[in-house]
């Protein structure tokens, strides 16, 4: 049973390793020539760690935990559940387990999507027309495959009223006050040390509403965070140096997507497509580990009949998600309170309040192996 998966960021990967180890033949289309290196600092926490060591990837995880011997808290079993890593450093070993038996398009993406009885025909901007099964919208935020299989853009998603720039920072620099957050009316810098200094990263925050500009001009994103904080004292105009020679640098809105359902026919949405909580929420990483997980795994029980699975799946991770996109939203209402943050981990999610959770993913024993029912 072959599934397209747009994008190879966590959710994306993930999402082909389990497809692939339940004996779906997944196929991953990144619009990217190569594998992103930015986005920052991610948690990790609870039921992600189960998935990766599920995947016996979470040993390789912990000894890329950004404060190794000091963050990571642990839980009667001994077993950590809070990690920080670097996205980039999430993405490679999930790349590593797949890409021996996943097909991985580089440098395209889906232009539009058919769907008929017997599966979807996808169109793609650089190659070939092609058919698939199934369809897994991976692809971020500003998801493309949801635009595609649900409407536009802006029907589902829901601004915060910030954006976040990250990038690395050469670790000879000694900036003040490392790994706290500096405060200025409606901007924030988060500055962090990582691997005894090794490597820091930096974090520009600021307050505005939805912005015009090109997803793809990286210069025009630095000129918007230059302008943002042009005047500023203290860190800002050497962390402003070094992000106009940044390579890693990211750009994005601080922003949720709000949907009624996650799937439409044979396609569906993982991670920050169908249910992105915000930057400030901390947690993104974590859903779409477990997402991915959870939709696979229920693909597989369901025998490859996507109706019955997309439904189990969005039942798993609907509380779970809503309890996430709250969080992401009380991580906005802090920056916008000027509350301190606590000693931070690369992001403003770092402030935010552990909120006591009540729905938690109970993560099944799906069935190791898949035998499709569609003819090959």
């Amino acid at each position: 049973m072959d599934v397209l998966i747009s994008g190879a960021g966590v959710a994306g990967t993930a999402l082909a390793y389990w497809l692939r180890h339940h004996g779906f033949t997944p196929t991953v289309v990144e619009r990217a020539p190569r594998l992103r290196a930015g986005g920052g600092v991610v948690s990790l926490r609870g039921e992600a760690l189960d998935v990766l060591d599920r995947m016996a990837l979470l040993e390789r995880v912990q000894e890329l935990n950004t404060r190794p011997g000091g963050a990571a808290c642990a839980d009667r079993r001994g077993s950590p559940y809070h990690l920080e890593i670097l996205r980039a450093d999430l993405i490679g070993p999930l790349y590593e387990a797949t890409r021996q038996e996943v097909e991985y398009v580089s440098g395209d993406s889906i232009a539009s999507v058919e769907q008929d009885p017997a599966g979807v025909r996808v169109t793609f901007e650089r190659g070939r027309p092609r058919r698939f099964h199934l369809v897994a919208g991976a692809d971020g935020l500003h998801s493309r495959t949801r635009s595609l299989a649900f409407g536009p853009c802006e029907r589902f998603i829901r601004h915060l009223g910030m954006y976040t720039a990250t990038f690395s920072l050469p670790g000879r620099l000694r900036l003040p006050g490392s790994d706290r957050l500096h405060g200025m009316p409606g901007k924030a810098a988060d500055i962090l040390s990582i691997r005894d200094n090794a490597k820091a990263y930096a974090a520009l925050h600021f307050a505005s509403g939805p912005l015009a500009y090109d997803r793809d001009d990286v210069a025009q994103h630095k000129r918007i965070v230059a302008g943002q904080f042009a005047g500023e004292g203290g860190p800002i105009p050497l962390l402003l140096e070094e992000m106009s020679r940044a390579q890693d640098f990211f750009f994005d809105a601080n922003a949720q997507v709000e949907m009624h359902h996650w799937f439409s026919g044979r396609v569906v949405l993982l991670g920050d497509a169908g249910y992105c909580a915000a930057r400030t929420s901390g947690l993104g990483a974590s859903q779409a580990l477990i997402g991915a997980y959870i939709l696979a795994g229920e693909l597989a029980v369901a025998g490859g009949e996507h109706p019955a699975a997309f439904a189990a799946y969005e039942q798993e991770m609907r509380g779970f998600v809503a309890e996430h996109q709250q969080i992401g939203r009380e991580g906005a209402d802090r920056f916008f309170m000027g509350m301190p943050a606590q000693e931070a981990p690369g992001m403003i999610a770092a402030g935010t309040r552990e909120t006591a959770r009540t729905h938690l993913v109970r993560l099944k024993d799906y069935a190791p192996s898949f035998a499709a029912r569609w003819p090959p």
